[in-house]
C-alpha cells in the first residue's frame, strides 16, 4: 500500500509518501509545496495543482491528512482550513480515499505520546523509515501522518466493539 501523508499549511504544505508492505515501511519521497506570495485563490491553486502533480507521479493508494486545530488567531485557523480543503480536494479529485488524523493521534502513533516536540517527531520519522538524516519539519509531519495511517490501518481488522475512543486512543 502506498500512502500519501499531508501536513497542510498555507505558506508551506508538507507531503510525504511511504510504502507499507506487511509490517515494513519504506520511504518514497517527501518535501514541501510552497504557495508563494499573492492572493489567496492563487496560493490555494498552487497547493492544489502541486498535490495533483505529486499524486500523478507517485500514485498513492490512500491519502492521510492532518486535521486542522483551532489556534488563538481565528483568521489563521480559517486560512489553514482553506489550505487543508485544497489538499483534501486534490486527493478526492484523484479518487483517493482520505483518512484524517489529529496532531495528537499522529504524535502518539509515531513518538508514543501526544505532546511530542517537532524535533522528536523528526527523529522518530528518521528512525522508523531508516533515513540518513531527519527530514525538514513540515515534511516530517507529513511522513508522520502517513506512518500514523500505516499503523492505524491495522485497527480495521480488529474487533473494536468493546472499546471506546478517548483522546485519539482505543480504551
Amino acid at each position: 500500500m502506498r500512502i500519501l501523508g499531508i501536513d497542510p499549511g498555507l505558506r508551506l504544505t508538507g507531503f510525504g509518501v511511504i510504502e507499507k508492505s506487511g509490517q515494513k515501511l519504506s520511504y518514497v519521497t517527501s518535501g514541501v509545496i510552497r504557495s508563494g506570495e499573492g492572493e489567496l485563490p492563487a496560493r490555494l491553486g498552487v497547493l492544489f495543482s502541486g498535490l495533483n502533480e505529486l499524486i500523478k507521479v507517485h500514485r498513492p493508494d490512500v491519502c492521510a491528512v492532518e486535521i486542522v486545530f483551532v489556534n488563538v488567531n481565528p483568521q489563521s485557523t480559517l486560512l489553514l482550513g482553506q489550505a487543508r480543503g485544497a489538499a483534501v480536494c486534490a486527493a478526492v479529485s484523484s479518487k483517493l480515499p482520505v483518512a484524517e488524523y489529529t496532531a495528537l493521534q499522529i504524535k502518539q502513533s509515531v513518538v508514543g505520546h501526544g505532546k511530542a516536540a517537532k524535533e522528536q517527531v523528526q527523529e522518530m520519522v528518521k528512525r522508523l523509515l531508516n533515513l540518513p538524516a531527519a527530514p525538514q519539519a513540515d515534511a516530517a509531519d507529513a511522513l508522520a501522518c502517513a506512518i500514523c495511517h500505516a499503523h492505524g490501518s491495522n485497527l480495521g481488522a480488529l474487533s473494536t466493539s468493546a472499546f471506546r475512543v478517548r483522546g485519539g486512543r482505543l480504551v
